[in-house]
C-alpha cells in the first residue's frame, strides 16, 4: 500500500569517535550513555547508515525505500531529475569534547572520480560553545602549496592555521577544498552534501586505546587543497523573527535562520523537500492532515508535495534546509 506522504522524523544514527563527549544527550536528550558520542546523523542516505522513518504510518521504511516509491513527490521535481535516488544532504548534530583531527573534502569532480561519490561542502551552525573554545577554519594568512607542506612535515601545521573563538548562533561555510576542524568544547549543527569522505593530515598525535593512531590522507589531501580561497567563511545573517532569514544560499543546499514568538504560515515554493532543524525551544509543524512538534536537537522532513503548513512556537529556533 503506498500511503500519503506527510512530515517525517527519522530514528538518530548515532556515532561514537574518539573526540566526542556526553552533550548530545545532556543537551539534546540522544538515547546514548556513552562518554564518547560524537555525532546524531538526523537525516542520512550513506550506504550503510540510511535513516529509518520513526513515526506515522510509514515507521520502519527507510529513506532510500521512500525515495523509490515517492520519488518527486519526496524531493521535488528538479531535485528528482538531477539527483534520482541519491539523497543530496547529510544532516547531523556534533559534540566535540577533543579537537577533532585537522582535515579537508575534496569537491565533486575528485570525489567522483575517486570514490563515484558527492563532494562535501558544509556548514557549521554553533549551538552551544563553552569558554574560550574555537573552530579551526582556513589560514592566518594567504598560504601556497609549498609552505603548507613544509609546516605538515615540520608538525607545525597549527602555527599557520587560522583559530575562531565561537560563541551561540556563529556560522560557518565551510567548501570543498577549505582545510578545517571542530574545536574541543563545541556542540553544532553540520549540514553537508552526501558524502563521507574526509581527508585527515594531523590528528593531534593522538592514539586510541590501543595505542594506535588513525589513519591520515596526506597524499589524497594534496590535491583536494584549494589555496586560492578567501577568508570569507564567517557568515552573517539577520535574525528577524517570524520569518526566514537566509544564512547560506550555495549550489548544495540553501538554510535559512527562523525565530519563532507566534504561528507563522509558510508555503513551500522551492520545488524541494524542507528539512527543520530545532536548535533551541519546541516548534509545533502543521499540515491539514497531521500535527507535529521537535524540540531542540530533534529533526523533521517536510515532503516537497506538501505546500502549505504553519510554524506555532513561543520562543523556537529552527535551521530551515533544502536544495
Amino acid at each position: 500500500m503506498k500511503y500519503q506522504l506527510y512530515p517525517l522524523k527519522f530514528q538518530p544514527i548515532l556515532k561514537d569517535k574518539i573526540w566526542g563527549g556526553e552533550k548530545l544527550n545532556q543537551y539534546l536528550n540522544k538515547d546514548s550513555k556513552s562518554k564518547k558520542l560524537g555525532e546524531s546523523w538526523e537525516v542520512s542516505a550513506v550506504p550503510g547508515d540510511v535513516s529509518i522513518v520513526s513515526n506515522g504510518e510509514l515507521k520502519g521504511k527507510s529513506l532510500q525505500e521512500l525515495l523509490g516509491i515517492y520519488k518527486s513527490e519526496l524531493l521535488g521535481e528538479k531535485n528528482w531529475k538531477r539527483f534520482g535516488e541519491e539523497f543530496p544532504l547529510l544532516i547531523k548534530f556534533i559534540d566535540a569534547k577533543e579537537n577533532l583531527s585537522i582535515q579537508l573534502h575534496p569537491n565533486d569532480e575528485l570525489a567522483k572520480k575517486r570514490h563515484n561519490s558527492f563532494g562535501k561542502t558544509e556548514m557549521w551552525y554553533v549551538m552551544q560553545a563553552d569558554k574560550n573554545a574555537n573552530l579551526i577554519v582556513g589560514f592566518k594568512d594567504k598560504i601556497d602549496k609549498e609552505t603548507y607542506l613544509k609546516h605538515l612535515e615540520a608538525k607545525t601545521l597549527t602555527d599557520i592555521l587560522n583559530f575562531d573563538k565561537v560563541k551561540e548562533g556563529d556560522t560557518y561555510l565551510i567548501e570543498a577544498g577549505r582545510v578545517h576542524a571542530i574545536g574541543a568544547g563545541v556542540l553544532l549543527a553540520e549540514i553537508q552534501q552526501t558524502s563521507d569522505v574526509t581527508y585527515r593530515v594531523y590528528d593531534w598525535e593522538r592514539v586510541d586505546s590501543e595505542g594506535n593512531a588513525r589513519k591520515l590522507h596526506k597524499d589524497n589531501a594534496i590535491d583536494a587543497f584549494d589555496f586560492e580561497m578567501k577568508n570569507d567563511f564567517r557568515i552573517d545573517y539577520k535574525k528577524q523573527k517570524n520569518a526566514s532569514n537566509i544564512i547560506i544560499n550555495c549550489p548544495f543546499f540553501t538554510t535559512n535562520f527562523i525565530t519563532i514568538d507566534s504561528e507563522i504560515k509558510k508555503q513551500n515554493t522551492y520545488d524541494s523537500f524542507i528539512i527543520y532543524m530545532c536548535v533551541d525551544g519546541d516548534v509545533e509543524i502543521l499540515t491539514d492532515n497531521s500535527l507535529n512538534s521537535i524540540s531542540k536537537g530533534e529533526t523533521l522532513l517536510i515532503p516537497a508535495h506538501i505546500k502549505n503548513f504553519k510554524l506555532k512556537s513561543n520562543s523556537g529556533k529552527l535551521l530551515e534546509v533544502y536544495v
